[in-house]
């Protein structure tokens, strides 16, 4: 009788004989390593890093396999998903404290716990449909929850996957059709090849160490085939990249050519900017520097200039804001004595509404005032005699500008003076024009609200031929912070093809062009201008003629694969 050898079965990936294998095998270090290649390769490390996002979900990828090879519960996946995106969250937004300790704690936490949904959504639909619609619906997942957190009240879409190739904008240029989602979509296809190729490699390298190995084993194929597993992560990578410059060394710059100039007064939000400050800059003088700035820096071809967010951050009443004395004076010492010159700048202002039927839902109600609403304002003077128009700030930065309304209620109750509660916005993207030639149609992008693709391009669907970006970035110090924000306005620029205008109080003012290529910029932390020539585009993209077609579509499939995984069961039961 011939007794028969049962071959052993092949390891899913590296076995704990090594250093490397045993971090194969720990949830919590797999956690460490991929929270840290993801913060690696976010901006503004060095370019080149870009390259790790590629491999940052690698280890997540491995840890839910190790944890569904233990049987673990889904108590402990949890956790070791919460611990892998709460340290991801920490690692590059860790800034936010800045501004706010409450705030930065609550960005890092709360966006890693519903960062973990997609990814618990995940692991239960390859429990319930097996693996291959299982990590067929991860990136559909995700990217369902990033197009959710682009619209409702808790957005923080900082760390949407797409933003992390602000830094090389020459790797994402067809973004003019996909938008950044089609980033986020790059990401995950790119890191599923990559584990399924780790995976392949593991199980050969363990073929290769049995006993009585030959040239062709029970693969069926030599091992000079064996590295055509890494081709397709490989050619993921490097054919968008390559049809990205392709396109990029075709595109030409559009539009008629303008000149621009923007202002970075430099005033320190924490010690010179407000009333309350220790060493408090009165609103005059500060109005005054920002005016002999501007005129230092005009020329006569200059048709537009941009003061920063808030540059006048007493409220003022729109109904009475022509006849206020700042309003005044720029009137009278720029606009009049510079003919054919706009003027785009932050402002404080209230509205106010005749009664509680007509106010909005944000409106708050003071005696003396009556209902009204406060917002974070941008004012654009077309000359020097035409009045001011009003854009008002509708991307609130949850939990400062903007309180869910699940907490409106209460803190409505608290008496602090008047101030309690989210600014007013608007529905609309107003687009201000120039009565100049060329015709300046500028989009006024108030801080935050840079970071919202679909956003953006509502300007440009309605005609806005420049971007024009208004921030206070010194809230966040000198941190990665203010650096981010101004890379994030290159993907803006090439998911709508228009220029952009930069001007921050402290942080980077300066150019970018249609490619993402910033053109200019200013130091951080120091008092500038910046002037350039910009061009003014009005041609719609596809992905401005057509929207989030992405995310639409991902969240429409996110919807039949929960039904599936819900539905699918009960109905083999049967």
């Amino acid at each position: 009788m011939t007794p028969t050898t049962t071959q052993p079965t092949p390891p899913t990936l590296t076995t704990p004989t090594s250093a490397l294998g045993r971090l194969g095998q720990s949830p919590p270090l797999l956690a460490l390593l991929g929270a840290a290649l993801l913060w690696a390769g976010w901006p503004i490390h060095p370019a080149p890093l870009t390259l790790l996002l590629f491999l940052g979900f690698v280890p997540y990828l491995r840890l839910e396999q190790v944890l569904t090879q233990q049987g673990a519960r889904r108590g402990r996946v949890f956790a070791m998903t919460y611990l892998f995106l709460v340290l991801w969250n920490a690692f590059t937004t860790w800034w936010v404290s800045y501004s706010t300790l409450g705030g930065g704690i609550a960005a890092v936490v709360l966006n890693a716990a519903l960062m973990c949904l997609p990814l618990m959504a995940f692991r239960r639909t390859k429990e319930r449909l097996g693996s291959l619609i299982g990590y067929l619906s991860l990136p559909i997942y995700w990217i369902a929850f990033e197009q959710l957190h682009l619209h409702w009240d808790l957005t923080w879409p900082w760390l949407t996957l797409g933003n992390g190739f602000a830094s090389v904008p020459g790797w994402v240029q067809w973004y003019e059709y996909t938008g950044f989602l089609g980033g986020s979509v790059w990401v995950w296809v790119v890191n599923i090849l990559l584990f399924f190729a780790l995976e392949k490699a593991a199980a050969v390298a363990w073929v290769m160490r049995q006993p009585g190995f030959s040239i062709v084993n029970s693969y069926g194929r030599a091992p000079k085939y064996w590295g055509l597993f890494w081709l397709w992560p490989l050619l993921a990578v490097v054919v968008p990249i390559g049809l990205s410059y392709l396109q990029g060394s075709v595109y030409q710059e559009k539009g008629p050519a303008a000149e621009v100039l923007v202002i970075q007064p430099n005033i320190d939000p924490y010690q010179e900017k407000f009333p309350e400050n220790p060493k408090f800059i009165p609103r005059e003088e500060q109005l005054r520097r920002l005016l002999e700035r501007t005129e230092q820096n005009l020329t006569p071809q200059t048709k537009l200039v941009l003061w920063p967010e808030t540059t006048l951050e007493e409220a003022l009443f729109e109904t009475s804001f022509e006849l206020q004395p700042q309003i005044q004076r720029i009137r009278r010492e720029l606009l009049a004595r510079h003919p054919g010159l706009s003027l785009l700048t932050g402002v404080t202002t209230i509205g106010r509404y005749p009664d509680k039927e007509h106010a909005s839902p944000t409106a708050r109600y003071r005696d003396d005032t009556g209902y009204y609403d406060v917002f974070n304002t941008a004012a654009f003077f077309a000359d020097a005699t035409t009045p001011a128009q009003f854009y008002h700030k509708s991307r609130l930065v949850p939990g400062v500008e903007k309180i869910p309304p699940a907490l409106a209620g209460l803190l409505a109750n608290i008496d602090l003076g008047g101030i309690v509660g989210s600014y007013g916005s608007q529905d609309e993207r107003t687009v201000f024009q120039a009565p100049t030639t060329p015709a300046i149609r500028v989009a006024p992008i108030i801080c935050y609200e840079s970071i919202y693709g679909d956003f953006i391009s509502q300007y440009a669907k309605n005609g806005a031929n420049l971007l024009g970006i208004i921030t206070n970035d010194g809230w966040w110090s000198d941190s990665p912070g203010h650096e981010q924000h101004l890379v994030y306005g290159a993907l803006r620029a090439i998911e709508t093809r228009r220029d952009v205008a930069r001007s921050a109080n402290t942080g980077i003012s300066g150019f970018i062009n249609q490619h993402g290529d910033i053109t200019q910029r200013t130091g951080w932390w120091v008092g500038a201008a910046s002037r350039a020539t910009v061009h003014l585009n009005d041609e719609p993209t596809f992905y401005v003629r057509y929207g989030e077609l992405i995310g639409r579509g991902a969240q429409g499939l996110a919807v039949l694969l929960l039904l599936g995984a819900v539905v699918g069961p009960l109905v083999r039961k049967q």
